[in-house]
């Protein structure tokens, strides 16, 4: 089990800030076989593809320099622009196979630990020049890893060399036999697929190692507790500071939720321990939303504002309980309690027209029922409603 240096364990994963950390850094996955793999199956493959234009293309300019006039030769300015021209047309001729080239050494990188570039990773550092640390690197599991990797690659190379020239015994022999230019043409084609063949064997090792990278780099950054901890506590704040946080949050809230209470329609109250302010707005919410509610001092202080500002109170314990054990500060009142809200609804604005000398005075209201599931208690448990069926304005 990998410890850090003060000999805990590391047994928790990388969290998201740990790993992110590692990136700014440089450290990301990476597999060198991977690279060598896309590279050479990229450059023979391109050579397979190309390497008979390319071939051509250099034989007819090796004739095309030879064949340069005593003149031309012995004059510099000619020679030059010759030599010019001659090197920007090998350059065209070999660009397919450069482009493939650089594509598959992009390609390899960026198919394993995505595109990166950081800084840190190329500072100097001590550590890298410091001999006790290049032979604790020499001596350690992973230069034994690469050691087993390497000789493994040897013998997988060579062990797939020696079966491409037993079966290239014939052709081989058949070379001897043929004109100059159709033998050149052929061996550089023989050299291509055989070249073609050991490279996919590096396929079998770049399976092994990729995954084998994966889990290393994994590894290494995996974490103690104690530093998930800490990372935690950096990250979130320490206790104290939360606490104090959601303190603050809760008096912002509480301050809203006051302000919103003269813009109330009306009050409804248990009338001691529950206060619930309601507002009714038709052309924006389909329904009445709770603007503020709270219970013993806030229900007081929720009331005193309501009274200073002319908001209807109305005594209803069962309709304040439900309205408060079920419905979120601007939020709308559930459908099982439109009726009676609307039943309240009514007799505030019945009142308001009375006050305003538009109407005549309305009746109390004696009670109005709620659904059974719609009962609750104080502590807001679901009352027994066998015994508490009614849901008047008197009733406690």
């Amino acid at each position: 089990m990998a410890e850090n240096e003060s000999g805990q364990e590391r047994t928790e994963e990388a969290t998201a800030k740990r790993l992110e950390k590692a990136r700014e850094e440089g450290q990301v996955a990476r597999s060198r076989e991977l690279n060598t793999l896309l590279i050479l199956l990229g450059g023979v493959g391109g050579l397979i593809v190309y390497g008979g234009g390319i071939a051509q293309f250099l034989l007819d300019d090796m004739r095309h320099n030879f064949e340069l006039s005593r003149e031309v030769a012995f004059d510099p300015q000619i020679a030059l622009n010759h030599l010019w021209n001659t090197t920007i047309a090998a350059g065209q001729a070999l660009l397919p196979l450069f482009t493939l080239l650089m594509i598959a050494a992009f390609v390899g990188p960026v198919a394993l630990g995505g595109w990166l570039y950081s800084a840190k990773a190329i500072m100097p550092k001590g550590s890298r020049i410091n001999p006790l640390s290049g032979l604790k690197r020499m001596f350690s599991m992973s230069a034994l890893v690469e050691l087993i990797k390497s000789l493994a690659k040897f013998l997988v190379l060579a062990g797939i060399a020696v079966l491409i020239i037993r079966s290239m015994q014939q052709p081989l022999v058949e070379l001897g036999l043929q004109e100059l230019e159709p033998a050149i043409a052929r061996a550089l084609s023989m050299s291509s697929w055989a070249v073609f063949g050991v490279s996919a064997g590096m396929i079998l090792i770049a399976a092994i190692d990729v995954p084998y990278q994966l889990f290393e780099h994994s590894r290494k950054l995996k974490m103690t507790k104690q530093e998930v901890r800490e990372e935690m506590k950096d990250t979130e704040g320490k206790p104290e500071v939360k606490s104090r946080i959601r303190q603050l949050q809760r008096e912002m809230a509480r301050r809203r939720m006051m302000e919103a209470v003269p813009q109330a329609d009306v009050v409804i109250t248990n009338p001691e321990h529950f206060s619930v302010a309601l507002r009714y707005d038709p052309q924006q919410r389909g329904a009445p939303v709770v603007v503020a509610k709270g219970v013993d001092h806030t229900a007081m202080k929720i009331r005193e504002i309501a009274n200073a500002h002319g908001v209807q109170l109305l005594p209803a314990p069962t309709l304040a309980r439900a309205i408060y054990f079920t419905t979120d500060i601007d939020a709308e009142i559930p459908a099982p309690l439109y009726l009676a809200v609307a039943q309240v609804l009514a007799y505030v604005f019945q009142i308001k027209a009375y006050n305003d000398g538009k109407g005549r005075k309305p009746k109390p209201l004696d009670e109005f029922e709620l659904p059974p599931d719609m009962h609750f208690d104080p502590a807001g448990k679901r009352a027994d409603t066998d015994s508490d069926s009614g849901s008047g304005p008197d009733a406690d």
